[in-house]
Parts: C-alpha cells; sequence; structure tokens
C-alpha cells in the first residue's frame, strides 16, 4: 500500500511519461494483463488510456487490471490512469 507521499511521488514522475497502452471496447483480456505485467517489470510506473469507445469506466478499467497484475493504483485522471508496481529485478524507483 502505498502512501500519500509515495502516491505524490509518483504521480511526479508519471507527469513525463506517455500512455503505453490503449483500452477499448474489447476491454480487458488475459494478453492485455499479461502485457501490463511485462511493462510493469521493466519500468515499474505505466501510463495507460482508456479510449472514448470502451464500454467501461475508467476507474473500473484500472482497479481491474491492478487487481490481476498485482500493481498499486496511482491516479485516474479523466481517461488515463497510472500503475506502480515495484520490480524484481530491474528496480530503479525509490519510493521516499
Amino acid at each position: 500500500m502505498l502512501t500519500g507521499k509515495q502516491r505524490s511521488y509518483l504521480r511526479g514522475l508519471a507527469n513525463e511519461i506517455q500512455p503505453i497502452f490503449q483500452v477499448g471496447k474489447g476491454g480487458i483480456s488475459d494478453n492485455m494483463i499479461k502485457q501490463f505485467n511485462d511493462a510493469l517489470e521493466a519500468r515499474e510506473l505505466v501510463k495507460a488510456t482508456v479510449l472514448k469507445n470502451a464500454l467501461v469506466d475508467t476507474r473500473e478499467v484500472c482497479e481491474e487490471i491492478a487487481r490481476q497484475a498485482g500493481a498499486e493504483v496511482v491516479q485516474v485522471i479523466g481517461s488515463k490512469f497510472v500503475l506502480y508496481k515495484e520490480s524484481k529485478d530491474n528496480k530503479v524507483i525509490r519510493l521516499p
């Protein structure tokens, strides 16, 4: 569980990164969860966008992906969300 200070720090880091995933009307698939897991292991911090044609709410998508990937929700704003998961082999981010 992230503290407020850690969440704030991660939000600042997430400002500079571009979304690397898009969730559309197909929703969440097993393949998408695997891709999120791989990206979280490599980067630790991932930003994604939920497209307008998606049939689900951004917060619902974010929380479901976080639950299945074992990640922490950092931020949900509009159609974008940010997830964090500490890497096992490739730790780069040092939380305050």
